[in-house]
């Protein structure tokens, strides 16, 4: 199974989920594609073991993937303070995969229903939402 995991900004949480999903699912591809070559560098370091930076990566990574996760952004063009392009958010929302989007109330989206949550709890949320994809 492959998990495409997107993160902009500085990849923080792109990181956090790349970290957790490699130690609870080792048997998974993780392929880690950034916005920006930090959130890219920060994926890396974290393990994932392929990764690019920016559009055509976003735009690939997407065709081969089985789970897209990321933040909410990543669906909506020029979000991220306009790291996300149309292309990418089209890619995203074309993809013919599962998506897990984390919804962070940042860089004016802001997502009615959804209780502010530390990002810790979401992420937990998030690899128990993959491990029901994964067991299935």
């Amino acid at each position: 199974m492959n998990i495409l995991v997107i993160d902009g900004q500085g990849g923080q949480v792109g990181a956090q989920l790349v970290k957790e999903i490699t130690v609870r699912f080792p048997e998974l591809q993780i392929t880690a594609v950034g916005t920006n070559a930090t959130a890219t560098a920060a994926m890396l370091k974290a393990g994932a073991k392929q990764a690019a930076t920016g559009e055509n990566p976003v735009v690939v990574a997407c065709r081969k993937a089985d789970v897209v996760i990321g933040p909410i952004g990543i669906v909506i063009a020029d979000s991220m303070y306009g790291e996300v392009t149309p292309q990418m958010a089209i890619a995203v929302g074309q993809a013919d995969a599962t998506r897990i989007l984390i919804p962070m109330n940042r860089c004016e989206n802001l997502i009615a229903g959804v209780q502010e949550v530390t990002v810790s709890a979401m992420l937990a949320d998030v690899l128990a939402k993959l491990e029901k994809i994964v067991k299935n």
